[in-house]
């Protein structure tokens, strides 16, 4: 689906190109361009096409937003998103003035695979609210143990997110 080879008849007129045939008079050639692996934009587009934007956990542009309920989690927001960050782990720190509503919709669009929710119980426990990208949530989770699941999804380059267990209906 990526390489492509194609027949162009319109570069050899434009260029006034031709060769002397068997013949003995003047042919317009016909060019045949190659690309067998394809252009690397037309990889990212079959890619992006694929997963729809939803990229799994190793390959989402952001793989952990973190956002604060007020700003008395701003500065364990700031602490945990920094710990992310220093893993290797692609993480942003929302610490806005919105709402926690609001947050989670203006994130949803960027489709990360986790949202980690900071309220007080958060900080007082060290722990995290985990919201997934299917809209799954798991609630006191200690941050440490999250990170060291995270990892370990990133590392087995699973093709979608699984820290937050599906909800059984």
């Amino acid at each position: 689906q990526l390489g492509t080879v194609q027949v162009d008849y319109n570069l050899p007129e434009r260029f006034d190109l031709s060769y002397i045939g068997s013949d003995g008079k003047q042919h317009r050639p016909i060019m045949i361009h190659r690309a067998p692996f394809g252009s690397m934009e037309r990889f990212c587009g079959v890619l992006i096409e694929h997963f729809a934007g939803r990229f799994p956990t190793w390959l989402a542009p952001t793989q952990v937003h973190v956002l604060t309920i007020s700003e008395k989690q701003v500065d364990y927001g700031r602490e945990i998103t920094a710990k992310l960050k220093s893993k290797g782990v692609r993480a942003d720190l929302d610490d806005g003035d919105h709402t926690i509503g609001k947050k989670i919709r203006m994130h949803r669009k960027f489709q990360p695979a986790y949202m980690l929710i900071l309220g007080d119980d958060e900080v007082n426990n060290d722990t995290v609210s985990i919201r997934a990208r299917n809209g799954d949530q798991k609630a006191g989770v200690a941050f440490v143990d999250f990170v060291e699941e995270l990892l370990e999804e990133i590392k087995s380059k699973k093709a979608t997110p699984s820290l937050v267990p599906a909800k059984e209906e």
